[in-house]
């Protein structure tokens, strides 16, 4: 008998600026200047890619390798999909809800309102369900991190800042179910700013109705806005948390409440 010979396989070789006025002057308060094309943003969407998620892998064949198929036998049902992965797939299916927040430099306010809203989504483990970002009238700080002192006391209650400032753009009135300005000027130069490009852009027509004020959706304070704490003491920092750790909530129990609904 002649001996087996084994055959080796081989595997194959695989800016921070500390500048955030609250009355800037005429040539920055004029917002959406024309800008450079904005660094691409973060998405909290985690819907999975996987077309196959939640189906049954296919029966094993039960014909033996050297067998052909018979003419007439029909071929094999296919294995309809559970329970569990028909709702997987109704979930990633669904468009998340997108939120923009928005305050004057995109520095303080609307990206603490980011982090909290975030936090929050995460919490109840919903983050595939939400889009979620924060964005400014003015370009000025564009870029750059969030004021640190905005950042070390949203980190001591737990919730993390990390976005970076970009400015509001047109195409947000058509990716965002929802625009929430950070006070009254800000929601004034919002609407400006769509009343301009309504008319040079594919922009929904009752897009402005999307335009909300953050405090509307507080249950805890009667604050009408959210002030810039800018130039105040951590106290100010303080104050803007508790206003947006209680209308993100009832922002997001509105939300559900509404999709549910629907």
């Amino acid at each position: 008998m002649r001996p087996l010979r084994l055959h080796s396989v081989r595997a194959a070789t695989p800016l921070y600026l500390p500048f955030c006025p609250s009355a800037p002057s005429p040539s920055l308060r004029s917002p959406f200047l024309p800008l450079s094309p904005p660094p691409a943003r973060r998405s909290s969407s985690l819907r999975s890619s996987n077309p196959g998620l939640g189906r049954r892998p296919d029966p094993p064949s039960t014909r033996s390798p050297m067998s052909s198929p018979s003419p007439s036998s029909p071929p094999p049902p296919p294995t309809p999909p559970s329970a569990a992965g028909s709702a997987a797939a109704e979930a990633a299916a669904e468009k998340p809800f997108s939120v923009l927040f928005v305050c004057l430099g995109n520095i303080c306010r609307s990206p603490a309102a980011e982090g909290v809203f975030r936090d929050l989504v995460k919490k109840r483990g919903l983050d595939s369900a939400f889009n979620i970002d924060s964005a400014g009238t003015i370009d000025y700080h564009e870029g750059n991190l969030a004021d640190p002192r905005m950042r070390t006391a949203a980190k001591s209650r737990g919730v993390e800042i990390t976005s970076t400032s970009r400015p509001i753009r047109a195409a947000d009135f058509r990716d965002f179910d929802l625009i929430l300005a950070m006070d009254k000027q800000n929601r004034e130069d919002i609407l400006e700013a769509f009343n301009r490009w309504k008319f040079r852009e594919t922009l929904p027509e009752d897009a402005h109705k999307k335009v909300k004020l953050m405090c509307s959706y507080c249950k805890k304070h009667d604050e009408s806005e959210v002030p810039d704490p800018y130039y105040g003491g951590p106290q100010g920092f303080e104050k803007v948390l508790d206003l947006l750790d209680d209308a993100c909530e009832s922002l997001l129990d509105s939300i559900l409440a509404e999709k549910s609904q629907n």
